[in-house]
């Protein structure tokens, strides 16, 4: 009895699905996805959530259950730190994303998104997440002109 159950389950019958490996998944996206742009002798992609924009494994934003990712925040004053949700989503792909904006001095976020990553959420992007959040911020700042100063004009006497 229990053959014939497991060789034909019930139509009630849900076993539980799970999704390839990150590394099947990359084998298969690595060369075909509309994310990606050739050019200059270097393959660069776009995808969400790769925080250096690189082809590779180790960014990749789309295969792994733990990704990273760091926006500019919608209004242009801060940033938006997006993790991944690890349980529970994998039928509801609008609440896969936690998103958490930053909107404090620089030094408060910098610090926000070490902690963040350092318990045990991605160690090894840290290094970027924090280099693009650096390079966000810094080109949120407005521009300061500085006037070069003339010499002084000599006085007729």
């Amino acid at each position: 009895m229990r053959v014939l159950l497991f060789l034909f389950p019930s139509p009630t019958y849900r076993s539980k699905d799970k999704m390839a490996s990150a590394d099947l998944q990359w084998l298969i996206i690595r060369n075909n996805s509309c994310f990606l742009k050739h050019g200059g002798g270097v393959t660069m992609s776009t995808e969400p959530n790769n925080l250096k924009n690189r082809n590779s494994f180790k960014y990749n934003g789309l295969i792994h259950k733990k990704a990273v990712g760091v926006e500019a925040a919608a209004d242009g004053k801060g940033v938006v730190l997006v993790t991944k949700k690890i349980k529970g989503t994998m039928n509801k792909p609008a609440k896969t994303f936690n998103r958490v904006e930053m909107k404090k001095d620089s030094r408060r976020t910098l610090t926000a998104i070490r902690r963040t990553l350092k318990k045990g959420y991605r160690k090894d992007l840290k290094m970027a997440a924090l280099r693009r959040a650096s390079a966000i911020i810094r080109s949120q700042k407005p521009i300061t002109s500085v006037q070069k100063k003339r010499p002084t004009k000599a006085r007729r006497t």
